[in-house]
């Protein structure tokens, strides 16, 4: 993180970020993907790892959203595909919980979410840093955005 990450992420959020890291920029060095740690520093479960922070890409995603986004989004992915998506994006966040760690921890897959698709953001911040998500796919080729236009520096 440089560091302005924090005012800039702050100020991309409308609020105070709690306990993330730039993930992904743009060519310009802008941070478009931050990440979540699985639990807060007041032991809060988190369970969205990935937040589109991008003033561009948000505002796009959100248009994308407002009309009628999420119900084409899950008519048009494989269920199964779907599910084993939440599957993986539950694990890879269970991996990140320290071992022996005893509280509360996050639950559900992509945006907190069991089954079904909660949030478009959420899925096209996972897919851009690499995760599998045909949702983040699917939304990414809606908005003609390539991984390929991305920096990314951790996933």
């Amino acid at each position: 993180m440089t560091p302005s990450d924090r005012e800039v992420v702050a100020g991309l959020l409308g609020r105070e970020p709690r306990g993330f890291e730039v993930v992904l920029r743009d060519r310009a060095g802008e941070p478009v993907v931050i990440s979540n740690p699985p639990i807060l520093d007041d032991a809060t479960p988190m369970p969205t790892r990935f937040w589109l922070v991008g003033r561009e890409l948000t505002a796009a995603v959100s248009r994308l959203e407002s009309g009628g986004g999420v119900k084409e989004a899950e008519a048009a992915v494989d269920p199964v595909a779907l599910q084993a998506a939440h599957e993986r994006y539950a694990a890879e966040r269970l991996l990140e919980i320290p071992q022996g760690y005893a509280g509360a921890v996050p639950s559900g897959g992509v945006g907190g979410t069991r089954k079904g698709v909660k949030c478009l953001h959420a899925h096209l911040a996972w897919y851009l840093v690499g995760g599998d998500d045909p949702v983040g796919a699917w939304v990414a080729d809606r908005l003609g955005v390539d991984r390929a236009a991305f920096v990314v520096e951790h996933a």
